[in-house]
């Protein structure tokens, strides 16, 4: 029996986002489990569409493989993780592998964009300590996610990088799956060569989208890769609110032999370049949305996401531009999810349903030139924030998002509702709706703070989809940031200003 121990340890952390990601974060269950140590990491993920749960279900399937299991624990997207939360995490990870006695490789599921108080590639600082534990020749297969700023200190210290193809992330497993096949590879047939490209821009989330293109052809290319002998690619589209110097979308690739590696890594890195000119941005001003929006005569509901306020990519999900937009704009039929307003959840659990009460919701997280919005409300239906998502994404998992409320918004002609909530979220399957009662596919219009991993459960039921740019701590104009840290020469977005 082959001996692999396994752990994960996932973040994305945007430097522009206004709170920090301490240890409480990783211990506490939100949209994914608690931190899980030992035995609960397999029983707890278990059927759960998430890389670690992959790579077990493949190496049980293959035979001949103990697993044995030491940590896994995720936190929301946001700022900086603390220097706290990262050593007392990275500690735990070593000390299972001091503990686990001969081990044959290592897995860990990781995210690729964590950065911490004092570390600005924490995943690289975690696989260099590991590395410094287990020596040069440990097998250590890594999966990412993929919007991983990828370093050439990772690339270094990894036997082997495999990243999400698709966003919205629906293959997670399939990724965990993937990487077991290298490290299996690498245990049965030996080391891989590595290849290792940056591209020279940065791409909004919202223009990574695998969908459209050219991002639906760039990933349908990788598996062109694979030749006679084994060789893979994978491409990192990078996290760009992350004021680090790797930051950016980056090209992997692993051969039998250093040319076949160099050569797909080069002629991945061509097709990007190739492609810069067809990034799309079709980002509109919340105004022009609700107004197109309350215009629309299709059957099927009109979809605006609140890209710049996703919790999803480090934001607050508590800022009231899009809201503000839908009431001013006397939208009809429109429900807006998920915002984050404890304080107000609690008051609405308080009062009970049918309440009327005056308050200011929202635009509590201090950012410069964010408000609340001032208004009364009716208190329509209550949850407690448990259920199950049903989407492709996040199917299976339990919330736990604590007390939530619909409130309407009274005193103006437009019918709105806001589902407010009391842990951030981000808006990406439809059963957050579910739980407080609102069929999303029943209204004129249904606004997420979601970039656009909203699509996997929410295209299919709308007639058009828009982005916006309201205000929230995740920029998708890129050419607006300030980044002090990012290598010069990199262009801000496909065809954008070059960075000094």
């Amino acid at each position: 029996m082959k001996r692999i121990a396994v752990a994960g340890f996932q973040h994305e952390t945007n430097t522009f986002a206004p709170t920090l990601a301490s240890f409480s974060e990783f211990e506490e269950a939100d949209s994914w489990p608690e931190l899980l140590s030992g035995d609960d990491v397999i029983d707890v993920l278990s059927g759960v569409n998430i890389s670690i749960t992959g790579f077990v279900d493949a190496a049980t399937a293959a035979g001949g493989y103990e697993i044995i299991p030491l940590l896994w624990c995720s936190a929301e997207p946001s700022s900086y993780v603390t220097t706290d939360a990262f050593e007392r995490i990275s500690r735990m990870i070593l000390d299972g592998i001091r503990g686990a006695g001969d081990l044959d490789g290592i897995y860990l599921d990781l995210h690729g964009a964590m950065v911490t108080e004092d570390h600005e590639d924490a995943e690289g600082e975690l696989l260099r300590r590991i590395r410094e534990l287990t020596g040069p020749d440990m097998p250590i297969a890594v999966s990412f996610d993929l919007h991983a700023n990828v370093t050439p200190e990772i690339v270094d210290h990894a036997s082997s990088l495999n990243i999400f193809r698709t966003y919205p992330h629906i293959d997670l497993a399939d990724t965990g799956a993937r990487a077991f096949t290298s490290l299996q590879h690498l245990l049965t047939q030996g080391q891989l060569y590595k290849a290792f490209r940056q591209v020279p821009f940065l791409v909004p989330l919202t223009s990574q989208h695998t969908g459209s293109e050219p991002c639906r052809s760039l990933y349908a290319s990788l598996e062109q890769v694979m030749g006679e002998t084994f060789v893979f690619a994978d491409i990192a589209m990078g996290f760009p609110p992350a004021d680090i110097f790797h930051c950016g979308p980056s090209i992997v690739a692993y051969a039998e032999s250093q040319e076949a590696a160099e050569i797909a890594a080069e002629d991945l890195l061509q097709s990007f370049l190739d492609a810069e000119g067809l990034f799309e941005d079709r980002l509109i001003s919340p105004e022009a949305a609700v107004a197109e929006a309350a215009a629309h005569k299709g059957s099927k509901p009109v979809v605006i996401a609140d890209a710049q306020d996703n919790p999803g990519a480090g934001a607050s999900s508590d800022t009231t531009g899009l809201l503000h937009a839908l009431v001013q704009g006397n939208a009809q039929g429109a429900v807006l999810a998920l915002l984050d307003d404890a304080q107000i959840a609690k008051k609405a659990q308080e009062l009970g349903v049918a309440a009327e009460f005056s308050a200011s919701l929202g635009g509590r997280s201090g950012q410069e030139g964010q408000h609340p919005f001032e208004g009364r409300f009716r208190v329509e239906t209550l949850g407690n924030g448990e259920f199950t998502f049903t989407g492709d994404m996040f199917g299976g998992i339990t919330a736990n998002l604590g007390p939530m409320a619909v409130l309407r918004v009274l005193d103006t002609p437009a019918d709105v509702r806001v589902v407010v909530g009391s842990t951030r979220c981000q808006c990406l399957d439809q059963a957050i709706f579910r739980h407080v009662g609102i069929e999303p596919a029943a209204q004129r219009i249904v606004a997420v703070k979601s970039s656009v991993h909203f699509r996997a459960d929410f295209e299919s039921m709308a007639d058009r989809i828009l982005v916006v740019v309201a205000p929230g701590a995740h920029p998708c104009r890129l050419d607006n940031l300030k980044y002090y840290k990012l290598r010069s020469g990199v262009r801000l977005g496909p065809g954008g200003p070059v960075h000094e």
